[in-house]
């Protein structure tokens, strides 16, 4: 592998604001090193650009460690870029070859607004966990650690789930921009656990219906799957659904009972 610097021509969307049009703009950028990362290399073509009296490019980052899920971009059509399990931060630079075209664009989703430029507005997956990413709980010292026995498979396969960083690539990878594999990751983390039962139903009507009205239908392409970085599996959202239907009759029983 050549660790010589790369000369690479990038196109990226730039657009002012939520209500103004945007545009694809070409950027020749030179002398990138294999070893940045892809946000280090937006960080140097932004330095050029101040250099230049240029507005920089804007886009979402904090961690930088693939824990946040605050970065993600589109790149080359692919949500995160060309790595699998690996989120846009911790894309480098060495997956791109001298002389490639990088087309860089935002999160393209109803459900995503965008900000500026590269930047969208992911306030709808807070609304999704407001609506029911939690659990009731007695406040108080916390309780002995081995006071609630959890079995390991459902441990594991809660852990699993609440490894979900909310980056919004599922999203953006869905031809339907639906939201499921998110919103299955944020349920089935809580409703897996003993802690999670007695709200485990609600919780599921509330989250779901709140995704509905953001974001669109899941047909079962399973590119979320592919798109995310933790590599979450779309048998949440099977388990999501069976527990949605589930809701449903609990709710008729108890609607019944009162009548």
């Amino acid at each position: 592998m050549s660790t010589d610097n790369m000369h690479l021509r990038l196109s990226i969307w730039r657009q002012e604001g939520p209500h103004v049009d945007g545009e694809m703009v070409d950027y020749d950028m030179p002398g990138v090193s294999p070893d940045m990362s892809f946000l280090e290399m937006l960080d140097v073509l932004n330095e050029r650009l101040i250099e230049g009296g240029t507005e920089p490019v804007a886009f979402d980052h904090d961690c930088r460690e693939g824990i946040c899920g605050s970065c993600g971009v589109m790149i080359n059509g692919q949500a995160h870029g060309p790595e699998r399990g690996t989120a846009t931060c911790q894309l480098h630079m060495r997956k791109f070859s001298d002389g490639d075209h990088i087309t860089i664009e935002p999160w393209r989703a109803r459900g995503f607004p965008i900000n500026k430029d590269l930047s969208v507005d992911r306030s709808a997956f807070d609304r999704i966990i407001e609506s029911g990413g939690y659990i009731t709980a007695p406040t108080g010292s916390a309780p002995d650690a081995n006071l609630i026995l959890i079995p390991k498979d459902v441990a594991d396969a809660s852990m699993d789930a609440a490894a979900c960083i909310g980056c919004g690539a599922c999203v953006a990878a869905c031809p339907n921009g639906a939201a499921n594999l998110f919103t299955s990751a944020k349920l089935a983390h809580l409703n897996l656990m003993p802690q999670g039962q007695p709200e485990r139903y609600q919780r599921t009507v509330n989250m779901v219906e709140t995704m509905e009205s953001f974001f669109g239908s899941c047909t079962n392409h399973g590119e979320c799957m592919a798109a995310c970085p933790k590599e979450i599996t779309i048998d949440f959202i099977a388990m999501m659904n069976r527990d949605f239907v589930k809701a449903q009759f609990k709710n008729r029983r108890t609607l019944s009972q009162k009548h």
